[in-house]
């Protein structure tokens, strides 16, 4: 047989799978009704585990493996089916709708806010981004900016979260699995990292450049050409700025913002080291309480995982069923847990939308923690 008569074989054989796929799919509709009428749970996990093995069985040593992915499929669409057939809604989502209801239709104007560093900080000037006219708390460090909103000292806090060059700020993932909070708007901040000096400091004088350790790796390609000078990493770009200027020293520098020459005195020595020019960071507006405001179109969710195989994939297949874009995945361990790790997802959908009704209603399902981090918008 040459190719396109093989071809032509698949598509009977594929056109026979639609057919069998839809009386499968009719029959889960019936088992969702019984379920339904009997109180009885849409997951059945040892109903499943069963299945697995007696078709991997049938299927043969080849095609066994082959034979499982194809059937976790499966029972995931079954159940997202069933779920919706049975118009599942968990208390999460009552929860998501209370939010929505109580939540203010206009983004705050002037609110309390914390932010990390010093004034400068890039962290400030994406607060100003969001907020028509914050009044800013600085903190020494993410967890002080993190208790300010438990404790109700601030309404609003600012952190950094990744960025385009050198990938997720781990400190904060790793806070977020300690703290409560919810994200209430995200913030794409586009940086320049300036080398600033005091006055009268020349390149061939440096010894010393201080930064935080994200700049710091945002301008590696720069500091290459300096092997002879000391980077020191300090808790925030500004805070660099600021100890610069306070030295009075003609042999550091800082990496900073360019807006951090005027406020401390400093002379900008060389402009935009970063390695790329579209060098962007994202910041989080996290709050206490769950706001969601008008146009939602983003979710974020952390979940611990069963340690076992296919749990991640269990998860994606459902998300993937749905239609519904991952925009951001990232995993962190937990700590006092040996070899557990809490699972970070962003992601693309409207909170008005059927699809997200029905995943809010199912991932609980999924996990063995689930925490829904709040639906916002980004500004750009």
């Amino acid at each position: 047989m040459d190719l396109n008569e093989l071809r032509q074989e698949i598509d009977k054989i594929d056109d026979a799978l639609i057919k069998l796929f839809g009386a499968r799919m009719d029959v889960a509709a019936q088992i969702a009704d019984f379920k339904k009428e009997n109180n009885l749970p849409i997951f059945q996990p040892v109903r499943e585990r069963e299945k697995l093995q007696e078709v991997s069985k049938k299927a043969g040593p080849e095609m066994a493996n082959y034979t499982r992915v194809l059937y976790s499929m499966l029972f995931e669409l079954s159940r997202s089916y069933q779920s919706k057939r049975n118009e599942i809604v968990s208390p999460l989502y009552r929860q998501i709708i209370q939010a929505m209801e109580s939540t203010p239709k206009l983004f705050p104007q002037a609110p309390m806010v914390a932010c990390q560093g010093v004034e400068g900080a890039y962290s400030q000037i994406a607060c100003e981004k969001i907020f028509k006219n914050p009044f800013i708390l600085y903190f020494k460090n993410f967890e002080a900016v993190f208790s300010a909103i438990e404790q109700g000292m601030c309404q609003y806090g600012i952190l950094p979260i990744e960025n385009s060059t050198a990938g997720s700020v781990k400190k904060v993932y790793d806070l977020m699995i300690r703290h409560n909070f919810s994200i209430v708007r995200t913030f794409r901040l586009k940086v320049d990292h300036s080398l600033l000096v005091n006055p009268g400091t020349k390149l061939s004088d440096i010894k010393e450049i201080y930064s935080h350790e994200q700049a710091i790796s945002q301008c590696s390609d720069f500091l290459q050409t300096l092997p002879a000078v000391n980077v020191i990493p300090v808790g925030n770009t500004a805070i660099a700025a600021e100890r610069v200027a306070n030295s009075g020293r003609k042999d550091v520098a800082a990496l900073s913002s360019r807006s951090c020459a005027e406020l401390y005195g400093l002379e900008c020595l060389a402009a935009a080291v970063q390695d790329k020019g579209n060098n962007r960071t994202r910041f989080i507006c996290i709050s206490k309480n769950l706001e969601i405001y008008p146009g939602a179109d983003k979710t974020s969710i952390m979940m611990v995982l069963n340690h076992r195989p296919g749990s991640l994939y269990k998860v994606l297949a459902r998300i993937y069923t749905l239609g519904i874009n991952v925009t951001k995945l990232e995993s962190r361990p937990i700590p006092d847990r040996e070899f557990e790790f809490m699972f970070y997802f962003d992601l693309e959908t409207s909170i008005y939308s059927e699809e997200f009704i029905q995943l809010m209603c199912e991932l609980d399902e999924l996990s063995e923690e689930f925490k829904y981090l709040g639906s916002y918008t980004e500004v750009v």
